[in-house]
């Protein structure tokens, strides 16, 4: 196992090859690269946040930058310090969806935008050269506390023009959080509460002790579902361990399934403003749907929070997200986020007047196979095993923005190499669940050959 590096950050198993040796390489070559100032550091709840935290915090301060701590926040609530803060920069650790043994550093920009390709292909210049420009005992960086950050974050949220606080107050909803004992263990329940509900919680000690697998999948969210129904809640919502990603469960304790919480999030945005959409290429054609249906345009990027967002920017999009429940809304932060995507519902299913099956109902509906090949066990290189499969089909114009997707008209298949597992993603999507694993199939098959 090898240290992930893509634009979904640098990220590892702590002990094994993410280590304070690695750490201190790359944060020093990122905090040479900004060249000094502002940086804004935060982490999830990870066991080994503390010490990953110490081992940045002295490294950025070393090559002369400012480090601004926010201590255990969601990622989106650290990405938000970097605009209050007008700071050079940012660092996430977290690792995201991943288990309790890994975790990485997230790089932001000024704009707190994740590093784009270009820009970590300097820092990682940088990082092999070893030349860092560390600085003399009385040019070093200082430390300083944002304690406030997340109450800053939630004022930002209720300043939204369509985010009526005193009109959501007045469905007294009550909603169940999985907070999966992560970095949102206080901000999700807390920005409910400001808005009204009534919070029943349930894993939100952010003590980095996961109780479940991370990542917010149908296969891990069978203890939320019951938890709804026994505490007759009208919403359940759940997290990752750094608050990016939000998953939703009616009131019924059925899953929306991931797909639709970014479906949704458009058709309330769009309902309120005008404009495009953006999203990546494994994502549910339920978003192509519900934008067409508001008469605009769903852009397509290669997966990757940063890349979907450039998408967005380059085409003017008011909406973007990825149908792994990351809504990201323009108008706050160029980032998924789960606190301002939990508001936006809310909203929505008072101005709507539903329940939340009600509304779940009321949106096209797809079935979704994800599947994924380790590739220790292919026994073939993955770049050749992915223009094999285009070859294979290239009389249907297969997309290789990023890895191959191809578009069928009763469905898709999408395969890419993933950005955060030594993983080949297999992602399919049809009106049926048969359908989808009949479509993976077809191109299962060449892999197989």
């Amino acid at each position: 196992m090898s240290l992930m590096i893509s634009v979904s950050g640098i990220r590892g198993i702590f002990g094994s090859h993410l280590t304070p040796e690695n750490l201190v390489t790359f944060t020093a070559a990122y905090g040479t690269w900004l060249g000094g100032g502002a940086v804004v550091v935060g982490r999830d709840s990870r066991v080994t946040g503390q010490i990953c935290e110490d081992i940045v915090c002295a490294t950025l301060q070393s090559v002369g930058c400012d480090v601004i701590k926010t201590g255990i926040a969601p990622t989106p609530t650290v990405a938000m310090g970097v605009l209050r803060h007008k700071a050079r920069g940012g660092i996430i650790l977290t690792a995201s969806h991943n288990p309790a043994e890994w975790n990485a550093l997230k790089l932001l920009n000024e704009k707190s935008e994740f590093l784009d390709a270009n820009q970590g292909r300097e820092v990682l210049h940088i990082a092999e050269k070893k030349e860092f420009s560390y600085k003399m005992f009385d040019e070093i960086g200082s430390v300083t506390l944002d304690a406030d950050i997340i109450s800053w974050h939630i004022d930002e949220i209720l300043k939204l023009p369509y985010i009526d606080a005193d009109f959501i107050k007045k469905r007294k909803f009550t909603v169940a959080v999985d907070a999966v004992n992560g970095g949102a263990s206080h901000a999700l329940p807390r920005v409910l509460e400001v808005l009204g509900a009534k919070v029943h919680r349930l894993h939100c000690e952010p003590n980095g002790i996961f109780p479940h697998n991370p990542e917010p999948l149908p296969e891990n969210l069978t203890e939320i579902c019951e938890f709804v129904k026994s505490n007759n809640c009208d919403l359940g919502v759940v997290t990752d361990p750094d608050g990016d990603r939000l998953a939703l469960v009616d009131e019924n304790g059925r899953l929306f399934g991931e797909e639709y919480t970014q479906t949704a999030a458009f058709d309330f945005m769009l309902t309120h403003k005008s404009g495009d959409t953006a999203t990546n290429l494994s994502s549910s054609r339920a978003a192509d749907d519900i934008t067409r249906k508001h008469g605009q345009i769903c852009h397509r990027a290669a997966v990757g929070e940063i890349n979907v967002v450039k998408v967005m920017q380059e085409k003017g999009a008011v909406i973007s997200g990825e149908g792994n429940g990351g809504v990201i809304n323009p108008d706050l932060h160029p980032g998924r986020d789960a606190l301002v995507g939990s508001a936006m519902i809310l909203q929505l299913l008072a101005e709507r007047d539903q329940k939340a099956s009600e509304y779940r109902s009321s949106l096209p509906d797809y079935e979704m196979i994800k599947q994924k090949i380790e590739l220790s066990e292919l026994g073939v290189d993955a770049d050749q095993l992915l223009d094999n499969v285009s070859q294979a089909f290239k009389k249907q114009n297969p997309s290789t923005i990023d890895g191959v997707k191809i578009d069928f008209e009763d469905g898709w298949v999408h395969f890419r190499k993933s950005n955060t597992e030594p993983i080949v993603r297999v992602y399919s999507e049809a009106q049926t669940r048969k359908k989808a694993e009949e479509i993976a199939g077809r191109v299962l098959s060449i892999v197989q050959q």
